[in-house]
């Protein structure tokens, strides 16, 4: 399985802008700015908003699945993850789970929370390789 987002952009860093768009269609030419990015000056997402999104819902998937495997599935599941980023870099995420489990007790939960944080997608493609390729593009006079 393959998943595709797209991203565009067009200008300077600063006075520039650009448009996501995902396989799905849910981000369609979404707006994306260094203004969105870093001032909130502008209506848009930025990177790490989307990574922050992303971790919350794969966490909370892997909760889901952990709690469901030991039969008992959750009523509800509602995770906030907060990204923190020093200078240009992303130090930490912290996912902060609030469950609605019937028969479970909390050091089950917490348990269950403390393996999925470790084993959810987003967890573990945070720790990957990342590789790249360039393809130069010519205007022709």
């Amino acid at each position: 399985m393959k998943r595709t987002a797209k991203a565009q952009w067009t200008g300077s860093v600063k006075e520039g802008k650009g448009e996501l768009t995902t396989q799905s269609g849910i981000l369609n030419k979404t707006n994306y700015s260094f203004k969105t990015r870093f001032t909130g000056e502008e209506k848009g997402t930025n990177p790490e908003e989307l990574l922050a999104a992303a971790h919350a819902g794969c966490f909370t998937m892997a909760v889901s699945f952990a709690l469901t495997e030991q039969g008992m599935p959750p009523t509800a599941l509602t995770t906030e993850a907060v990204l923190s980023m020093e200078g240009f870099d992303i130090s930490g995420i912290h996912l902060s789970i609030t469950g609605i489990v019937p028969g479970i007790s909390a050091e089950t939960f917490n348990a269950l929370v403390k393996v999925a944080e470790k084993d959810c997608l987003i967890s573990k493609a945070l720790r990957i390789a990342i590789t790249s390729e360039a393809h130069l593009a010519f205007i022709e006079n």
